[in-house]
């Protein structure tokens, strides 16, 4: 048996939400909300991965990025056979997008750029595969 592989075979964005009035300058807070299903009769999974940066000193959420992948998968006949690895490296694969989105907005926004930092998203794992289901 070979073992399961997956690509990214397409990638939207759905909402974007730029909301100066609450950023200031200094340090972000940053919070994913992540879900999928899988659909078995394609072999597809569909991540919907939403970013909000949210001000420290007033707590507001400014920006709002919600970001839809759909993963191609090789070799898994379930959803059960998903392997632990691709909802690490899903978000991994999609977050780059997510980032360049968010400062390519601002900049043409003709405001401060908003640069996200790379971050370990490790921790987002067991969320994405705890709130996915099969369709």
């Amino acid at each position: 048996m070979e073992p399961a592989a997956f690509k990214l075979i397409d990638y939207n964005f759905s909402k974007t939400i730029i909301d100066y009035t609450y950023h200031r300058e200094g340090d972000l807070d940053i919070n994913f909300d992540v879900e999928g299903k899988y659909n078995n009769d394609e072999s597809r999974f569909y991540l919907s991965f939403e970013v909000l940066a949210i001000d420290e000193e007033s707590n507001n959420s400014f920006i709002s990025v919600s970001c839809q992948g759909i993963f191609e998968f090789k070799n898994v006949e379930k959803f059960e056979d998903i392997p632990n690895f691709f909802y690490v490296n899903s978000i991994a694969i999609l977050f780059p997008y997510v980032r360049s989105y968010i400062s390519t907005v601002t900049v043409q926004s003709n405001i401060k750029p908003i640069i996200l930092p790379t971050l370990n998203l490790t921790p987002l794992a067991k969320l994405l595969k705890d709130s996915s289901k099969e369709l």
